[in-house]
């Protein structure tokens, strides 16, 4: 990558007008799990001092997706680490969420600036009227001029609507919102070639696509103390974000007000696509299908090629335990998903619908089956 090109790529970082913030647990709680007061407020520091007050007289907006809401309930409820137990992380998420919240208005109000709380599940913002509810809140907020913080809704999210980790639910925010970048605070300064802990090991500074990441050792998700995010989750979510035309920041906590001045400073991910439907985005990659549909070739086409709603008539087998309204993975003939959708039938109403058209299963069971088992509208092709 030429001189020119890498500046024009943090030109769009200090060119960004709406901005989100992602930052993980590790980098606002203590060794022992608690809130840390100083760590808040150091982040806040930065997010007023190098976006939302920005000296040249042009403020950004800004919206934080923070993680951090079981971490900080660890200590109330005299937990030492992070509880398997989805009841008792829910238990724990509903005693942090509170503290959290109250910890970010304190601190954004010394500057200021106020916060509203916005949590969310993957249902909230897969399913159409929801989805327009999330993207209303949301906007009407940073129209206010207050900072929405974000945060999955873990103490009600079971594992069927999970987004599983808050890089991934930042990059799809990212995209609801349509932000003009994404920055992923961590406690690793920057992505490396290798483990950052070894001697050897090469920060990145640049990626510019998949090309750039071959040979890198990312590691695995998830691993030991407060958090669930790795930095394959990070990369996963670049990857969402810079798909959908949204440049990328990872970067150290620490660094968030020189990440945000356009500094060199951790490692840029250029966009590498353009924005896409924004609700379908979410369905590609905040949900976990509930079941399969397998298609016939001229099914495939019809949906992959032309781009048309799913009929009964071009469903071969069906597999899984779903409800009208569910994510389900349409797969080819030999078992490769090619999309996923909302579906309008139960499970145990599909099989005998299969290979018929529409227009004989209305003169046969009546109009309410003269619809398309799933509409163009609520598709993603994977």
């Amino acid at each position: 990558m030429s001189d020119d090109e890498l500046a024009a790529g943090r030109a769009a970082v200090i060119a960004a007008r709406r901005i989100v913030v992602k930052v993980g647990s590790s980098s606002l709680t203590t060794a022992s799990g608690g809130l840390d007061g100083s760590r808040v407020d150091a982040l806040v520091d930065a997010l007023h001092e190098s976006a939302l007050a920005r000296p040249a007289g042009d403020p950004a907006e800004v919206v934080l997706v923070s993680s951090g809401a079981i971490a900080a309930g660890l200590a109330p409820l005299g937990l030492t680490k992070r509880p398997r137990e989805l009841a008792l992380q829910q238990a724990a998420a509903s005693v942090g969420q509170g503290l959290l919240i109250a910890r970010y208005t304190q601190s954004f109000a010394r500057h200021g600036h106020g916060v509203g709380q916005v949590l969310l599940t993957a249902d909230d913002v897969t399913r159409r009227s929801h989805y327009r509810n999330a993207l209303q809140t949301l906007s009407r907020l940073l129209e206010l001029g207050f900072v929405p913080i974000v945060n999955e809704n873990d103490t009600v999210a079971t594992q069927e609507i999970r987004f599983g980790d808050n890089d991934r639910l930042a990059a799809l925010v990212a995209h609801l919102v349509n932000a003009d970048l994404l920055v992923l605070l961590s406690d690793v300064d920057a992505l490396y070639d290798g483990d950052p802990r070894k001697p050897g090991s090469v920060l990145i500074s640049d990626v510019r696509g998949p090309q750039d990441l071959a040979g890198v050792a990312i590691g695995s998700a998830g691993r030991a103390g407060v958090g669930t995010g790795g930095m394959v989750t990070k990369v996963e979510a670049a990857r969402i974000a810079t798909e959908a035309g949204i440049p990328v920041v990872l970067t150290r906590a620490a660094y968030a007000a020189r990440a945000l001045r356009g500094d060199p400073v951790g490692t840029l991910f250029h966009r590498t696509g353009k924005r896409s439907a924004a609700r379908l985005l979410w369905l590609a990659h905040a949900t976990a299908p509930r079941g399969e549909l397998k298609l016939d070739a001229g099914a495939v086409d019809a949906v992959v090629r032309r781009r048309l709603s799913l009929l009964p008539a071009g469903i071969t087998a069906v597999s899984g335990t779903f409800v009208a309204g569910d994510p389900v993975d349409l797969v080819d003939p030999s078992g490769r998903p090619v999309a996923r959708g909302l579906v309008n039938y139960d499970a145990a109403e599909l099989p005998s619908l299969l290979g018929r058209s529409t227009r004989d299963l209305a003169v046969d069971l009546g109009p309410q089956y003269e619809r398309e088992v799933v509409h163009r509208d609520d598709l993603a092709l994977l």
